[in-house]
């Protein structure tokens, strides 16, 4: 690998998240610079930094990030080549390294993401080509561990051993019946309690085991047309970072949840009895809330083992979020036509009103 090219794409990755971190909250914001000290020491997701050296670290690269906040992007130049760093096709075509994938996208708010990993393996789902990632070279911080390029699905392999680890680890009371019935059929659950030695030790068997499940997430994604990418772009370009932007991701999400190909739809074809358990535990936030058939359906189907239960809670989510993606849709027509107060004022009380969420105040709603 071109050592030059390998800096500029971390480079790159600095930028971005120079830019745009203050679009977490300080929480999620501590979590995910944690994970990108553990990438960038090699540490595993088990082994926690001492405080003092994490802290320092975090220091230093904030420093960091405020002398070159100011930077452009930087093209990715290979033997007189040059590729614009958002364009993976050419800049993949420049590198011409069979064993190695650069992906580039956006993410939420719109940040750029950027990456570059070995390739683990290429497949076929459902007529679209999937590749899966293992060792990763150069990240960012929102390393989103499943995407959609080119038509292609990519599976991020690395920032999925952490996206298990940190979430298994913390298990919010109300997913707890959910995630113990996953990790009991993973064996790792001792007297009520998550045995830390053996998920340690089978963390790999699981994620390996569970990367189906989020592959048919991106087919979902891919098939579901009606809450598409330009309609989300319009939207992210006026109300970045704000409730309509929140909502409308999570009702993308779980529209691609529910595809009858999507996630939820090939966990119930296989009957994975662990994947379900994983998906209605993990379900968290705004997609919670706009899926609240899983929960008591689930429950019953710890009962009767009946799939046909979980069928009827997806297709009758599916339909309500069909309809909120239909006014959704409708509502961010009109943006750039009538005023971003009116657009905000319809969303509030045809979106977020059913929905029991309170309207923004302030900032949020200019």
């Amino acid at each position: 690998m071109n050592e030059t090219v390998l800096a500029t794409i971390r480079h790159n990755c600095d930028i971005s998240d120079a830019r745009d971190h203050g679009i977490y909250s300080i929480c999620n914001l501590v979590l995910r610079l944690r994970n990108l000290y553990k990438w960038e020491h090699g540490v595993e997701p088990w082994q926690e930094p001492a405080p003092p050296d994490l802290l320092g670290w975090i220091e230093a690269k904030e420093n960091f990030w405020e002398t070159i906040v100011d930077e452009p992007y930087r093209p990715l130049v290979v033997e007189g080549g040059e590729a614009d760093p958002h364009d993976p096709e050419a800049v993949n075509g420049l590198l011409a390294e069979p064993t190695l994938l650069y992906g580039a996208g956006y993410g939420r708010s719109l940040k750029s993401i950027f990456f570059l990993a070995e390739k683990i393996r290429e497949e076929e789902v459902a007529g679209c080509p999937v590749v899966v990632l293992g060792r990763e070279l150069a990240t960012e911080l929102a390393s989103p561990f499943a995407m959609l390029q080119d038509g292609t699905i990519l599976i991020r392999r690395e920032p999925l051993r952490y996206f298990f680890w940190d979430h298994i680890q913390e298990i919010r009371s109300s997913s707890r019946l959910s995630l113990h019935h996953a990790l009991r059929r993973y064996g790792i659950l001792k007297d009520g309690r998550l045995d830390h030695a053996g998920f340690r030790e089978r963390l790999d068997h699981i994620v390996d085991a569970e990367i189906p499940i989020f592959i048919h997430h991106e087919v979902g994604e891919m098939l579901q047309e009606e809450l598409d990418s330009d309609t989300l772009r319009r939207i992210i370009a006026v109300f970045p970072d704000s409730i309509v932007e929140f909502v409308a991701r999570a009702v993308k999400d779980v529209l691609a949840d529910t595809h009858p190909d999507g996630m939820l739809g090939f966990i119930i074809r296989a009957e994975r009895d662990a994947s379900l358990g994983l998906y209605t535990g993990l379900l968290a936030g705004l997609r919670r809330e706009l899926f609240p058939e899983i929960a008591p359906a689930f429950a019953r189907f710890l009962q009767d083992r009946d799939w046909q239960g979980i069928e009827r809670a997806r297709r009758a989510c599916r339909d309500r979020n069909l309809v909120l993606a239909a006014t959704i849709r409708t509502i961010a027509g009109q943006i750039g036509e009538v005023t971003d107060e009116e657009v905000m004022r319809r969303f509030a009380e045809e979106v977020l009103t059913p929905l029991g969420l309170d309207p923004p105040q302030g900032k949020e709603s200019q």
